[in-house]
């Protein structure tokens, strides 16, 4: 059953969830309504009107003790290939995230909707970005939201080889004391590589309880 969303700030069950995870359609991206469905275990996904919400089972997450970091990978680390920051450029995070071409895609799920929504959390720190740089020039990064201990990864880029992974491999590294899980949304042998992998949904919503979402 597929639920259509009012204005009423409030989201049905996520056992009601298709099998592909498709929950509700419609709705908003105010800000109310986004926390509300990061705290719930859904996200929104689309390319086109209507907005989609998802709540899938099982989820794909990362908890940073499982990080796996490849003997490459810690070459780049250690030869400070890239400097990482943290939200020094959301925007260009995000725009660079919705303009990247990925093979097998087309066209792009974050709209000028939903790049002006997340730009909003940005300003309401609740969403994140961390970037990858090479001198001044911005080549990879990745952007979420951060609630609690928990981190819901949106989206990545990266313009020069291993470029996102060092920036996510960093934040994971940085923040493994603060940070209980990564949710990761979809599955990417990108990600899997680095060592998500999926949970049953009520373990998720377990975990959110426990991580202090709300």
């Amino acid at each position: 059953m597929i639920f259509r969303l009012s204005k009423e700030l409030i989201f049905p069950d996520v056992n009601f969830a298709e099998p592909d995870g498709l929950l509700a359609v419609g709705g908003d991206l105010k800000p109310e309504r986004l926390i509300l469905a990061y705290q719930s275990g859904i996200f929104p996904w689309f390319n086109e009107p209507p907005i989609l919400w998802w709540s899938p089972d099982p989820r794909f997450v990362l908890f940073p003790d499982n990080l796996k970091v490849s003997a490459s990978m810690k070459q780049v680390l250690k030869k400070q290939t890239f400097r990482i920051t943290y939200n020094q450029n959301f925007e260009g995070v995000i725009r660079n995230c919705r303009k990247i071409e990925r093979a097998g895609q087309d066209g792009t799920w974050i709209t000028g909707e939903m790049e002006a929504a997340y730009k909003r959390l940005h300003e309401l720190k609740i969403a994140m970005s961390v970037e990858a740089w090479q001198g001044d020039e911005l080549v990879g990064g990745l952007y979420g939201i951060r609630l609690g201990r928990a981190f819901f990864g949106e989206s990545m880029f990266a313009k020069v080889s291993n470029a996102s992974k060092a920036a996510f491999i960093t934040f994971v590294q940085e923040h493994r004391q603060e940070l209980g899980m990564i949710d990761c949304q979809v599955e990417t042998d990108h990600l899997r590589s680095l060592g998500a992998d999926f949970i049953p949904r009520r373990e998720f919503l377990r975990l959110l309880e426990t991580l202090e979402v709300s």
